[in-house]
């Protein structure tokens, strides 16, 4: 699937009222976790807070660990530019970009990934969330 035609129903993938997860459009499978309220530090999440996005990120990283078999999960939090509390999970590969760079880093290539399935792997892990 390329990565422009995620459609819009996919781009929310889990909400409730701590959290909600989101899809970043990329060639690489990468989601996002937001904590719900608009905390611009993680030290100001509560406890309650804290905990799902930890749940969340662990059960993410697991999912994308076993259904695209990646060479490395990226997890990062920066919101230099968007001040609210989020974190991003990347599955990543050899024959992406910007591989071993980050995804914000300096491209390194054409990547020859195809982000396949993704559709499928959004569903199944809706299921487990």
């Amino acid at each position: 699937m390329s990565n422009c035609h995620i459609k819009e129903s996919f781009l929310l993938v889990y909400e409730n009222e701590l959290v909600k997860v989101e899809v970043e459009e990329s060639e690489i499978p990468w989601l996002k976790i937001f904590s719900q309220k608009a905390h611009k530090e993680f030290s100001e999440c509560s406890a309650k807070e804290k905990l799902e996005i930890f749940r969340l990120l662990d059960s993410i990283e697991k999912e994308m660990l076993n259904f695209f078999k990646p060479c490395k999960i990226n997890i990062a939090s920066f919101g230099n530019y968007m001040p609210h509390v989020h974190w991003h999970i990347m599955a990543r590969f050899e024959e992406d970009s910007f591989f071993p760079e980050p995804m914000w880093g300096s491209k390194q290539r054409e990547g020859s990934y195809k982000l396949e399935n993704f559709e499928l792997f959004l569903d199944l892990l809706k299921q487990k969330l």
